[in-house]
């Protein structure tokens, strides 16, 4: 699961006095909702687990399924399409935003999608300190029949973007409890849900009140499955439709049976070393340096991925291309230059060739998840390398959330993770968020540079061409000499699709799996 720090401080606490939904629209009479039937399953498999039915906490799942839908989305170039929100324009350079609503369109329980119930909505994904919306200078929502309008107390011009992200997704009234907690998903997208058993289990059925085209899949099945070997087994057994997150072993299985073939795309994805820059140890960039120079990324991309050109040169990834730099000089892979760098910051070799400083041997530890298989062999392979340079590393592997609660605690040293630079379809919104001066739970740890941060400031207040370019190069230059975030590796993503499937296709940004677009095989 990849989390989302609040990072503008100062624009969430206005948003906390200042937000206000209006009650100016009505609400339809409640009717029974209609359901598709018939037909067979897609059976989806994947490492995924949901323990949360809150859009901001739901990690995407429900917005992949295609049961909840955002006012906006993207699509497979990474550009803004109409999601819920038929169009959208700024009068004002960005600081009203107005977003036109379907008539017509009907939530999975029979009411009407209204203004109201999607500021309602809105209101609550900006009150979520996991939502990227929270760290908008956000002052109001207010609607007016079909119009949603958002306003907002400086100029925004990515919040089109902002509002591609799951944590936004539109639920229905009837989803909340007294409380404001999610007890039911209740969307408007192509899928409503028919059951579901936290974590691991979830059932859809095509929704026959959609508004658009009626997908040729009826239902589908999700379920969670965390051993990457069941679920490769699973894809060439005919119990998987749709198998996510193969390790290479998966994958070469996979391509030796018949009956199953593998999908996959290049992610704006990186696999990174998280550094606490406080820590007694890392606030010394040339101990980061050193670390960096420790990994091997071409053997371990070659050894684990599989395919050696995903060693990470630079922390953003070619997938991005405004802001993957091919001037920058690439990390690279010297023991003696990384040893040397620590005898420069007053380490020295003990007897065993272990590092050492006033009798404390370098020892760090590396905290990673199973969530994504490759990560714990990659820790493991990185433990090798770093004891090269004379580290000691130590390797835990637990829940994906201790990295955001060892953050939290400033107990993290190390965290193994991946982080996907597109979270909302405009990848300056994360890059912001990943070096926001507070830091990010996927993010820097006790770093900031004002000159990062004066130049994401004005990236994200309109720069464009030439002037744009220049800025971000700045952020890029920066990452790659200071190191708050150690690249390891860049990242695909691979699918097994059976042959019972069509028009399967992988969406970079994983906003959607794009269910209702496939077709059975014939």
């Amino acid at each position: 699961m990849e989390g989302w720090r609040g990072t503008r401080s100062g624009a969430a606490a206005a948003t906390a006095v200042m937000l206000l939904a209006t009650a100016a629209c009505g609400v339809g009479e409640r009717r029974e909702a209609a359901g598709g039937g018939g037909g067979d399953t897609l059976r989806v498999v994947s490492p995924m687990e949901v323990h949360d039915l809150a859009p901001a906490t739901s990690d995407a799942l429900f917005t992949r399924l295609e049961v909840t839908e955002t006012l906006v989305t993207s699509d497979l170039q990474g550009e803004l399409a109409p999601g819920l929100a038929e169009s959208w324009e700024s009068p004002d350079g960005g600081r009203t935003w107005e977003f036109a609503l379907p008539d017509g369109a009907t939530f999975h329980d029979g009411t009407p999608v209204t203004g109201e119930a999607v500021a309602e909505a809105l209101t609550r994904a900006a009150e979520e300190a996991a939502s990227p919306l929270a760290d908008t200078p956000l002052q109001e929502i207010t609607c007016e029949g079909q119009d949603v309008t958002v306003r907002m107390s400086s100029p925004s011009l990515t919040l089109p973007a902002v509002l591609t992200h799951y944590s936004t997704s539109v639920l229905a009234p009837a989803s909340y409890d007294e409380s404001g907690a999610v007890t039911e998903v209740i969307g408007t997208g192509p899928y409503r849900i028919d059951s579901i058993e936290l974590p691991a289990s979830i059932t859809t059925t095509a929704y026959d009140g959609w508004r658009g085209e009626q997908p040729e899949v009826e239902r589908v099945s999700f379920q969670a499955v965390s051993r990457p070997e069941t679920r490769a087994l699973m894809a060439v057994g005919d119990q998987a439709d749709v198998a996510f997150g193969l390790e290479p072993a998966g994958r070469q299985r996979v391509d030796a049976a018949d009956g199953a073939t593998m999908e996959s795309t290049l992610q704006p994805r990186t696999i990174l070393m998280k550094v606490d820059a406080e820590h007694p140890v890392l606030r010394d960039v040339r101990v980061r340096q050193a670390l960096s120079m420790g990994l091997d990324r071409e053997s371990m991309a070659d050894a684990v991925l599989r395919e050696g050109e995903l060693a990470a040169t630079q922390l953003l990834p070619p997938s991005l291309e405004q802001w993957n730099d091919p001037g920058l000089e690439p990390l690279e892979h010297d023991v003696a230059a990384a040893r040397a760098l620590l005898e420069e910051a007053g380490w020295s070799a003990g007897a065993d060739g272990m590092m050492q400083r006033d009798g404390e041997p370098l020892r760090l530890t590396l905290t990673t998840y199973p969530d994504r298989p490759e990560l714990p062999a990659l820790a493991t392979t990185i433990q090798a390398g770093l004891r090269e340079i004379g580290d000691d590393l130590r390797v835990d592997v637990t829940n994906s959330s201790e990295i955001s609660s060892r953050h939290a605690d400033d107990s993290l040293e190390l965290g193994l993770l991946a982080r996907h630079f597109a979270l909302v379809s405009d990848p300056l919104v994360t890059v912001a968020d990943t070096f926001a001066p507070d830091g990010a739970d996927f993010g820097a740890m006790n770093w900031r540079d004002d000159e990062v941060g004066a130049a994401l400031d004005e990236l994200l207040a309109g720069a464009s061409g030439a002037r744009a370019e220049e800025l971000r190069a700045v952020v890029t230059t920066t990452a790659q000499e200071e190191l708050p975030l150690i690249p390891v590796a860049w990242y695909r993503m691979n699918a097994a699709v059976s042959e019972r499937v069509d028009g399967f296709v992988i969406d970079p940004l994983e906003s959607s799996w794009r269910i209702s677009e496939v077709s059975w095989a014939r």
